[in-house]
């Protein structure tokens, strides 16, 4: 093969990997939809924050000319209003931001992805993050530059300690400035295969993806597959008595199906949302009569009523999808406190 047709190949070759990127990126209806089309497959769970949305919502002009105590106060701002509650970056923002060049004030978003293979942190940057300076942070920091550069920054937890106080999932980095993203993980193999899903050459968190479509466009959200909720959810995390008093509550109401996913996001206006989907489509308006009912009521091994941290706005279902409006009462951390068993509307 000639010279010009070999970079004829390598040119064709790059238009199909590029698409393959871009429709990674653009095929999915909402921001989080796309950040979990990036994560494998196996994911059976993703925390998100929309740190645009964080700013606008709390008025702060934080950015790259920010020093750490600025980034450190805009970060603490976020948790008092339950908006960072979802992020892995907040107790390292203000030493990402002075020793690797970016951090919360400069994301746009972060999606945290975990599986039983490992964990990886997908980050979209906005445009006052050079890659360039990201690249030379990294570089004297001791993190090792890959051939490709689209490869893997090889660090560790040596290199990590060196820095400073910094969330594990930064040990390892890839820089992929045509996209606009930098992911991490504390496993460099891991992190290699979540860059195959990126390029196109293993699937998606597609399941994921579909049930954080009810969610919109949420500030700060988690996504859960069945076994993971029916797990960490479940009344079985409760003690005796009040999981006694949760069989009993949800007698009452008629019972409820297994749990195929859960989701769960702040929406902007301040109202939370929850996503309750089961196998069989025919069951979701009986699951949202039901799952409707018990969040009206007592919360056994949360403490108290569920009234006490918000009300249920509404109640319907489409498909498979149970969908919960609740409008929290002021100052109640409802996302980080639903996120975590036990929850009795959400049991299976």
């Amino acid at each position: 093969m000639s010279r010009r047709a070999a970079l004829a190949v390598v040119g064709v070759l790059a238009l199909v990997v590029g698409g393959l990127v871009g429709w990674r990126l653009t095929h999915r209806g909402t921001p989080l939809q796309e950040a979990l089309a990036l994560v494998p497959a196996a994911t059976s769970r993703a925390a998100w924050t929309d740190w645009d949305a964080v700013r606008r919502e709390l008025g702060a002009d934080v950015g790259s000319g920010s020093d750490a105590d600025e980034v450190d106060a805009f970060v603490s701002d976020a948790f008092s209003r339950d908006l960072s509650s979802m992020s892995a970056l907040s107790t390292s923002a203000g030493l990402m931001q002075e020793e690797l060049g970016f951090s919360p004030a400069t994301l746009s978003w972060e999606l945290l992805a975990q599986s039983t293979d490992g964990a990886v942190e997908v980050m979209g940057v906005g445009p006052d993050v050079s890659f360039d300076d990201v690249a030379e942070h990294l570089a004297e920091h001791g993190w090792t530059e890959p051939s490709d550069e689209d490869g893997v920054w090889v660090g560790g937890t040596d290199v990590l300690s060196a820095v400073g106080d910094l969330t594990p999932e930064l040990q390892h980095v890839a820089l992929l400035a045509d996209e606009g993203l930098v992911i991490t993980s504390d496993q460099a193999p891991y992190l290699e295969t979540v860059l195959d899903v990126v390029h196109g050459d293993d699937d998606g968190a597609d399941d994921l993806a579909d049930l954080a479509g009810p969610l919109g466009d949420p500030v700060a959200a988690a996504t859960y597959d069945g076994d993971y909720a029916c797990e960490k959810l479940a009344m079985a995390q409760a003690d005796d008595a009040d999981r006694a008093e949760g069989e009993q509550l949800v007698e009452a109401a008629n019972g409820v199906h297994p749990l195929t996913g859960f989701a769960m996001g702040l929406l902007g206006d301040g109202a939370l949302r929850a996503v309750l989907q089961v196998e069989d489509a025919d069951d979701a308006p009986g699951d949202a009569r039901a799952r409707a009912r018990l969040a009206g009521g007592p919360a056994p091994g949360q403490g108290g009523d569920f009234t006490d941290r918000f009300r249920v706005a509404d109640a319907g279902a489409e498909g498979r999808d149970v969908v919960l409006d609740l409008d929290p009462e002021q100052g109640e951390y409802v996302l980080s406190d639903l996120t975590s068993g036990p929850v009795l509307f959400a049991t299976c």
